[in-house]
């Protein structure tokens, strides 16, 4: 069965890092970055954690720690992660289990930002490092005018909105719009 692929909008929104590690470390950045409001739990957080944005809370994981969430990251041992997982499902909510696919219900993929244009490449789980070269290939494909691209996508999508235009007849007239941007250049 494959994955549903979705972005997340996480700002102001609750989200729980279980583990306070070197792995939970790293998934805080983006977290940071989308807005959301971040509790880390783990018996022992790395200073590195302790930061503007993050409420840090040293002790063992409880399923209550859930209650409110939107979303979670675990990031702990696999026994904990599993409790994660047990609690997250009784509550619906989704829980990225980092190098545990037997506990996750979300997978992060390889995630790039370039020009206003944000790309993520998954696996499904399955081998996160083949994600994260697919993804430094497409960055290194896509050119440096993406942002003016967004922009001139932006700006005709307002105007065929207004007009009524089709979503099936927009893919084509903006490719020609792109194709006209570099008649123009050339």
């Amino acid at each position: 069965m494959e994955l549903y692929p979705v972005f997340l909008q996480l700002k102001s929104r609750s989200v729980l890092v279980v583990g306070g590690g070197k792995v939970a470390a790293a998934k805080l950045e983006a977290l940071l970055a989308a807005g959301a409001r971040v509790t880390v739990i783990a018996p022992s957080i790395l200073d590195s954690i302790r930061r503007p944005g993050v409420q840090v809370e040293e002790r063992e994981f409880v399923p209550a720690d859930l209650d409110g969430k939107w979303f979670v990251v675990a990031a702990a041992p696999p026994e904990v992660n599993r409790a994660v997982a047990r609690a997250a499902e009784e509550r619906a909510l989704f829980v990225n289990a980092v190098d545990d696919t037997d506990s996750a219900s979300a997978y992060l993929g390889g995630v790039f930002r370039k020009g206003g244009v944000t790309v993520a490449v998954s696996t499904d789980g399955r081998a996160p490092a083949l994600a994260g070269l697919l993804r430094e290939a497409l960055q290194a494909l896509l050119p440096d005018e993406l942002e003016s691209w967004a922009e001139i996508a932006q700006q005709l999508r307002a105007h065929w909105k207004a007009d009524g235009v089709a979503i099936a007849r927009r893919r084509p007239l903006l490719l020609r719009a792109l194709n006209e941007l570099y008649r123009e250049a050339a």
